[in-house]
């Protein structure tokens, strides 16, 4: 009898903690992603548990970053039939404990459900009643098993880069998650983009539930495409592009574009332009703007540039995007830590020039 009392304390008590509002504020202002841990990856196991570990929370630390976003898909946490998978709920919560022992706040983000990719042609996200409830069920699983965090050093990221043929599509989802996980955290800080990859351009699209000030507004940041993302396997037509590219200035000459097929060089085209860091800070007005409406703070959860680019060009964009955030007061963090954008080579070496650029 005495140990069930004991249960019911800690439920009691448990219940408390996520139902209380936190004093203490949730900021962020650098930090990075830990991509392919707990989100597009196959890695299982032994091999999943090194692949991030508390010495790179340290390191990391180290370097001056004050936060981590954290992707998850969920294929990684939950099995088809819904159920919970021990093993990657109990590294999601140790990288949050390391965050914690090493004095980083973390955003954990819902990146990739089986019904939504923002990627994929087919997202039964948007047309399936059922998916749309299996979503939101899955965020009153994460607050259950996260509400337990000081709202001052965990938010949740509702979803990495919704993809819906409406806005409002998202913008009514996105209420449901949020009125779910407020049923008993009142105080947690929620992470919620615009439509359409969470770009610039849809921002004034994106409506979010009025006079909560525990809300940061989101967005990411890869312009110009035929930069950031030259030869990206992943980006239809435009990364068989494998010309020369160049920042600040024209990015791909006329001249360069051709001899290739006519959906590459449309794709280029749609994308390109002459980019420097006044062009760029512009394009950053809709998410401005709707953050001064709100009275929301603004945060740049993506932006970075592959290395298949010159070093100067890439530094370059680097600093100018790092200067245009912190001039407006916009918190960010890199993708990423570890893949193929990465502050790491891929031996696993850093990379000491564009750390400093982020860091300096």
């Amino acid at each position: 009898m005495r140990t069930f009392k004991m249960i019911l304390s800690f439920f009691f008590l448990l219940l408390i903690a996520c139902a209380k509002p936190s004093a203490d504020r949730f900021e962020v202002h650098r930090g990075t992603n830990i991509s392919h841990w707990l989100s597009q990856s196959e890695r299982r196991g032994d091999e999943r548990a090194a692949w991030f570990t508390e010495t790179d929370v340290a390191y990391l630390a180290s370097l001056g970053f004050d936060h981590l976003r954290i992707p998850v898909d969920e294929e990684q946490l939950w099995d088809e039939a819904g159920g919970q998978q021990p093993e990657a709920f109990a590294l999601l919560r140790n990288g949050l404990d390391w965050c914690a022992e090493h004095n980083l706040k973390a955003i954990v983000d819902l990146h990739i459900l089986r019904s939504h990719h923002f990627n994929e042609l087919e997202k039964p996200l948007w047309t399936d009643p059922e998916a749309q409830a299996q979503f939101v069920d899955l965020w009153r699983q994460l607050s259950e098993v996260l509400c337990g965090y000081p709202n001052s050093m965990v938010a949740y990221e509702l979803m990495n880069e919704a993809v819906a043929d409406d806005p409002d599509q998202w913008n009514q989802l996105a209420k449901k998650a949020y009125d779910a996980i407020r049923e008993k955290e009142p105080g947690r800080v929620l992470v919620i983009g615009s439509n359409r990859w969470q770009t610039v351009g849809t921002f004034d699209d994106l409506k979010v539930p009025e006079n909560d000030p525990n809300i940061l507004l989101s967005f990411h940041f890869y312009t110009p495409m035929p930069l950031t993302h030259h030869q990206a396997f992943w980006w239809r037509f435009g990364g068989e592009y494998n010309g020369p590219v160049a920042y600040p200035g024209q990015v791909v000459e006329e001249a360069d574009l051709e001899g290739y097929a006519p959906d590459v060089v449309q794709t280029i085209e749609s994308e390109n332009g002459v980019f420097n860091q006044a062009v760029l800070e512009a394009m950053l007005e809709k998410p401005l703007k709707k953050a001064r409406e709100l009275n929301l703070p603004l945060y740049c959860g993506e932006w970075g540039c592959l290395p298949s680019v010159s070093t100067e060009a890439r530094l370059a964009w680097y600093g100018d995007m790092r200067s245009n955030f912190e001039k407006h007061g916009i918190g960010w963090a890199t993708w990423d830590y570890k893949g193929s954008f990465g502050l790491l080579d891929p031996d696993g070496n850093p990379i000491p020039e564009l750390i400093d650029v982020l860091t300096k």
